[in-house]
């Protein structure tokens, strides 16, 4: 079972959290993030890290066609999900998930769910993404909301003024 896992009041469907084997010798460490065998690998568009500043919101967007895959690399992420899916069983889900060094898990975001993340700690997080599709800047696969947005169950707390 995944630590640091927070589900209100129950999972969203098709979000997947898998652990992730950190392999530590006297150099250093390896995770494996994904693979091309794995079940849950479908295909990648590209890959990318974003990152954010202490207490720094980034959120909430959700894709049509993408999933997301979510790893944090550095840091200590807090990843919120909204699912207002109008078919989904879990329409008006929310699940908190607490990533990073602690925690090294993959989460698998499907499309139609919200998402976003703030950085938790003192120092800058960073999010390694492998999205199923390549970004299009004239059309992107991309629905934003303020990461503040009344109409979604979710409270981040205080947030720097830079947030969204």
């Amino acid at each position: 079972m995944v630590q640091n896992v927070k589900f209100r009041p129950r999972p969203i469907e098709g979000v997947v959290i898998k652990e992730l084997a950190v392999h530590r010798d006297a150099r250093g460490q390896l995770t494996e993030v994904i693979r091309a065998d794995d079940p849950l690998f479908q295909r990648f568009g590209q890959i990318y890290v974003t990152s954010a500043l202490p207490g720094i919101v980034k959120a909430w967007h959700c894709h049509e066609r993408q999933t997301d895959h979510f790893c944090v690399v550095l840091g200590t992420a807090r990843i919120a999900l909204f699912d207002e899916r109008a078919d989904s069983p879990s329409r008006g889900a929310v699940m908190e998930v607490i990533a990073g060094d602690n925690n090294p898990v993959l989460v698998v975001i499907p499309p139609g769910v919200y998402h976003g993340f703030r950085a938790e700690g003192d120092d800058e997080t960073r999010i390694l993404n492998i999205p199923t599709e390549l970004y299009d800047p004239q059309t992107p696969d991309e629905i934003r909301r303020p990461y503040n947005d009344p109409a979604i169950p979710y409270d981040w707390g205080p947030a720097d003024a830079a947030s969204g």
